[in-house]
């Protein structure tokens, strides 16, 4: 038998550490659960594990994002109501019911809240990933509304906050007062709010204090998985809704992307990638291909993306946007506004 290289000896590592912190978490959760029992469930050490996950909350934010990456049925929603009725059935499925035990898999994701809202660290990065994951929402629902995109005259980011937090508090009252709620009532209400008129727009940022972009020339060379052209946004966990600057100014045919960089990866990486893939996979599930929003997330753990975009050093307030064209950075833009001054570029 082969050798396992390094690479690949970590990388069974983790999966095993992974599959024990699941069945751990199910079996006792959150609070109750030990590393120590993770590691004999896994047949590692205690060092193996904290060598792949730095926290016992960085292990479990890891297993519910894997728990949400899962592959829903072809949807087949042609108006923003049903696709908020669709996105809204796809949430209330995985929401634990009152038949459950305490040992269901429903039950994984109840001490999810909590431990966001017990640490400051935690609950900064969430408002924006939550404004980021509104703003994914909200421009499905207007690819559906609106048909030529040019002729768009208003915003249902608001509409999709709203929904949002619709199915946030569901997912609160299901783990803390089972049997409460009627999931197909939540669905109903999700879908009537297609039909709010919440007077919805978007502002460009203050000009006077934006900053501008510079016209540059220079080579780009990102690494494998990164986009080749367009406007790349490098933000920080706590600058995330600036990224809505961009989409809404360039052109339709400029692809936009933000790479999300943080201080504070071991941790922080993984909250960003369970709170994005929860969203995701509704959003698959309500939305055909062709509605889906042209916005693309990277994660960059490493801040090598960054790097080849001229930001060698990230932190959570990173604000950066550059403009690429046949594999050149063509402009750049640093602080606030800098989204809106690169896509402003590709004009």
């Amino acid at each position: 038998m082969a050798r396992l290289s390094r690479a690949e000896t970590q990388e069974r590592n983790r999966s095993k550490v992974l599959a024990a912190a699941r069945v751990e978490f199910i079996e006792r959760g959150f609070r109750a659960a030990k590393i120590d029992s993770i590691a004999e469930r896994a047949e590692l050490t205690r060092g193996a594990v904290y060598s792949n996950f730095p926290s016992k909350r960085a292990l479990y934010f890891a297993v519910l994002a894997a728990s949400a990456m899962t592959e829903p049925d072809p949807p087949t929603a042609t108006s923003p109501g049903e696709a908020l009725a669709a996105f809204a059935r796809a949430w209330v499925a995985r929401l634990p019911l009152f038949t459950d035990d305490d040992r269901s898999e429903a039950r994984l994701g109840v001490d999810l809240l909590p431990e966001i809202l017990a640490d400051e660290q935690t609950r900064l990065p969430y408002a924006q990933l939550m404004k980021l994951n509104a703003l994914l929402l909200g421009l499905a629902l207007e690819n559906l509304a609106f048909a030529d995109l040019r002729t768009r005259t208003g915003r249902l980011v608001r509409v999709a906050e709203t929904a949002l937090t619709t199915l946030h508090g569901a997912s609160q009252l299901a783990a803390a007062a089972p049997g409460f709620l009627e999931p197909f009532d939540v669905v109903r209400a999700c879908a009537r709010l297609a039909d709010l008129d919440l007077d919805d727009a978007w502002l460009p940022p203050h000009l006077p204090y934006a900053v501008k972009a510079r016209p540059v020339d220079e080579r780009w060379s990102p690494p494998p998985g990164a986009p080749a052209d367009g406007v790349v946004a490098i933000l920080g966990l706590h600058r995330l809704a600036s990224v809505e600057e961009a989409v809404r100014t360039a052109p339709a045919a400029v692809p936009v992307s933000v790479v999300l960089v943080t201080s504070s990866p071991d941790e922080l990486s993984a909250l960003a990638r369970l709170s994005l893939a929860e969203v995701a996979g509704c959003l698959r599930a309500a939305f055909l291909p062709t509605a889906l929003p042209r916005l693309r997330v990277l994660h960059d753990d490493s801040g090598s993306l960054a790097a080849a975009a001229g930001v060698p050093a990230v932190s959570d307030a990173t604000q950066a946007a550059v403009l690429v064209r046949d594999g050149r950075i063509v402009a750049r833009a640093e602080g606030f506004g800098a989204c809106y001054a690169a896509a402003d570029a590709a004009t």
